[in-house]
């Protein structure tokens, strides 16, 4: 017995009332993007489930692929069986008999959408686990902790009988939240930053600043190799290169040093809200802990902040590093992050920054220099890269992409 669909939970999509229609046709959406070189699929969604018909492709693949996707509580590959009683009783019989090794425990576990099926669904637990203990030789019953748990749901089209329930990655579907440009440097953070944001169905554009020759092209190769692991979460993602190194040089020139940190990350923030109305953005993420480092603190933030009334998304606002050192892991950018190669932040970080900045003396010292055109080149000179997933290769573009 060959499971012949996969069916999909939607979990927190549930609870989206009148708008649920939205968010799953965005997952549909997402689904389709992911799986596009799949031949013959078919994607069903209805108010309560969606089902991928494999139509003979390899499921054990589609599932692997599956389990990123942002959207989904959880999922199985199932077998659809007339509401018939023997029928369903032939399917249960060879699927468990697929999915059990002898010596193992097994329950039944049924959900009874339909209310006007013939049996209720202590009685189909009941008529499904006598019947697997009469055809299968020493077979014991386990309700707490099986070693096969067969479920079986009896909806109104049709019962679906599984053995298997995958966890999903959870979250709203990607683009179901609208769009952020995420503030992407080569450290730990950030990327964690933007798989976050994604979870909560932001879909995201990268913003990098980049100083040559105070930062090499290997710097470079190193964002867009973290950027190429979210996109393999996305299906794809826009990174905006800023060159900074003319600013850069003009901020150690004109502010005092130990406020050029702070002057630094307040152009960076200008230059981005401006990329984000190009892009029709409507927030901006950063990668910043409170306390971690001198520009992070509560008055550091505050400094900063003075330059925008866009909204600044801060995911990790209340993670300590190893918190978010756990999902750098779990999402595949901390050795890519580790790699030796500087960015333009800590390749001009002064020797002591000051943790509590003033934002009127920030003003103050600002306001000797007219960085406005140096903002519009700087912005002007942006290079755009599409980057897709598991691929070497990326796509230059013009602004109508």
């Amino acid at each position: 017995m060959n499971y012949d669909r996969i069916l999909i939970r939607y979990g927190e999509l549930s609870l989206k009332g009148k708008n649920r229609k939205l968010f799953i046709d965005k997952l549909k959406k997402n689904i389709k993007r992911v799986l596009r070189d799949f031949e013959n699929i078919q994607i069903e969604a209805s108010r309560e489930r969606m089902f991928i018909l494999l139509n003979g492709n390899d499921g054990s693949e589609i599932v692997n692929r599956l389990k990123s996707i942002f959207g989904i509580q959880s999922f199985s590959p199932a077998v659809k069986v007339e509401k018939d009683l023997e029928k369903m009783k032939e399917t249960a019989l060879a699927l468990f008999q697929k999915n059990y090794k002898p010596g193992q425990t097994f329950k039944i576990t049924t959900k009874r959408s339909d209310k006007n099926f013939f049996m209720r669904t202590n009685e189909i637990n009941h008529t499904f686990g006598s019947h697997l203990l009469q055809n299968v030789e020493g077979l014991k019953v386990n309700v707490k902790n099986p070693d096969v748990n067969l479920l079986i749901e009896v909806r109104h089209e049709a019962a679906y009988m599984t053995c298997e329930t995958i966890q999903g990655a959870g979250g709203l579907p990607i683009g179901s939240s609208g769009k952020a440009m995420l503030m992407l440097s080569g450290g730990i953070d950030s990327p964690v930053a933007g798989y976050l944001s994604m979870k909560r169905g932001l879909n995201i554009e990268a913003v990098h600043f980049y100083s040559p020759p105070f930062t090499s092209e290997r710097s470079k190769q190193k964002v867009i190799d973290l950027t190429e692991k979210l996109a393999q979460i996305s299906g794809g993602v826009t990174l905006h290169i800023v060159p900074f190194t003319e600013i850069q040089q003009l901020i150690q020139q004109t502010i005092p040093e130990n406020y050029s940190m702070t002057t630094t990350r307040r152009l960076m923030l200008r230059i981005t809200d401006e990329i984000r109305k190009k892009r029709d953005g409507l927030a901006i993420i950063t990668g910043e802990s409170l306390g971690q480092v001198a520009s992070q603190t509560l008055e550091s933030m505050y400094a900063i902040n003075d330059v925008t009334n866009t909204p600044i998304i801060r995911p990790l606002i209340t993670m300590d590093k190893t918190e978010i050192i756990d999902i750098a892991c779990d999402i595949d950018t901390f050795d890519i992050s580790n790699r030796p190669y500087e960015d333009c932040c800590t390749v001009f970080v002064p020797s002591s920054p000051k943790t509590k900045p003033r934002r009127d003396k920030v003003r103050h010292f600002e306001s000797n220099t007219d960085y406005e055109p140096l903002i519009a080149r700087a912005v002007e000179n942006v290079e755009k890269i599409r980057i897709k997933p598991q691929s070497s290769k990326q796509e230059l573009f013009e602004d109508l992409f």
